[in-house]
């Protein structure tokens, strides 16, 4: 057996072992990027090499394989790799630098945990390793501004999502002089130049509204539950604005035109997910995508100078039309 099929038949021992219901043909074509037969493949090796393999079918007729806990633990005992212990390491930090109090804790206790459960002179050679890592990659916080967000206001929001509980806020809207305590029924976070909770007013007029986090003074955790909209899709909800800001009236067709010198460039981005290119004859490349949020798009927009012309919507064509500018060293 090749190397290289040795260290993906420990990373499917691995996931066999973590999946509480086993793993799949389809998850393992899926993550290993391979055809069905060689699958197939993989599974016989799987049983093949371990003892503790067990199959189930579902109502689907879809086969699973499922590692038994007594040979899971002779993968585990395999140890921490210093590219796992760089991704959590980031991971950390990311959640640090973003405020998430809690995802930094929980993520820490669990490299600690973790490196505790292995022999002292390797844990110490992957730490090392990982720090070299780090250090390689670079790892920096983001540059640049951010609206700064309290962590224990996450935290309180971060219960209410789980549970999911109702939520009292006290909330400053442009038009209050100072805050005032409303009754919300939270259904997730945007997170952009600003962050926004999605949340349902608790009277139950059904409308989704956005508050912003920086507004918000204070939260409490109401002992009530509710039953949140089955129909209700967080993506499918963000996908309706460009950054973070929603607004209902301005949806619609987006087009975008790249100059054929920033066409590599622009190529290059996801500006949208439900975005569609165009490679023009002239080189140029044309953008299009279904959102809200002029106002962010015009400050997106304004980076790529003149390289960019919008062709819709007309409202936007207009907000940039007298601040495009051909004078910027270099593109986004």
């Amino acid at each position: 057996m090749s190397f290289r099929k040795a260290t993906d038949l420990l990373r499917l021992a691995e996931i066999a072992g973590a999946r509480h219901g086993g793993v799949s043909l389809d998850e393992i074509e899926e993550t290993f990027e391979v055809d069905r037969r060689t699958a197939q493949r993989m599974t016989r090796a799987l049983e093949d090499t371990f003892r503790g393999v067990r199959t189930r079918t579902d109502e689907s007729q879809r086969k699973y394989w499922k590692l038994d806990a007594g040979a899971a633990r002779m993968v585990l005992a395999q140890g921490l790799r210093e590219s796992e212990l760089t991704a959590l390491e980031m991971s950390v930090r990311r959640a640090e630098r973003e405020g998430a109090a809690r995802d930094a804790a929980a993520l820490a206790r669990l490299r600690d945990r973790l490196l505790a459960a292995m022999p002292g002179p390797h844990a110490r050679r992957v730490e090392a390793d990982a720090e070299a890592l780090l250090e390689a990659q670079g790892f920096a916080s983001r540059p640049g501004p951010r609206v700064r967000v309290r962590p224990d206001l996450l935290g309180v929001i971060a219960e209410a999502l789980k549970a999911p509980q109702r939520l009292t806020i006290a909330y400053a809207g442009a038009r209050d002089a100072a805050p005032r305590a409303r009754r919300v029924e939270p259904y997730g976070l945007l997170l952009g130049t600003r962050r926004y909770l999605v949340a349902r007013d608790a009277r139950g007029d059904g409308r989704t509204r956005h508050f912003r986090l920086d507004r918000i003074a204070s939260a409490r955790l109401e002992p009530e539950s509710f039953a949140r909209d089955a129909g209700f899709d967080l993506a499918a909800h963000a996908a309706r604005a460009f950054g973070s800001f929603h607004d209902e009236d301005e949806y619609g067709e987006v087009v975008w035109r790249f100059a054929p010198e920033a066409a590599a460039v622009a190529r290059e981005f996801v500006f949208h997910p439900g975005q569609e290119m165009t490679e023009e004859a002239d080189g140029a490349l044309t953008l299009r995508f279904h959102a809200s949020g002029h106002l962010e798009m015009a400050w997106h927009l304004y980076q790529w100078g003149e390289a960019v012309e919008v062709l819709a919507p007309e409202a936007l064509r207009r907000m940039v039309e007298g601040h495009r500018r051909g004078d910027f060293p270099a593109l986004p």
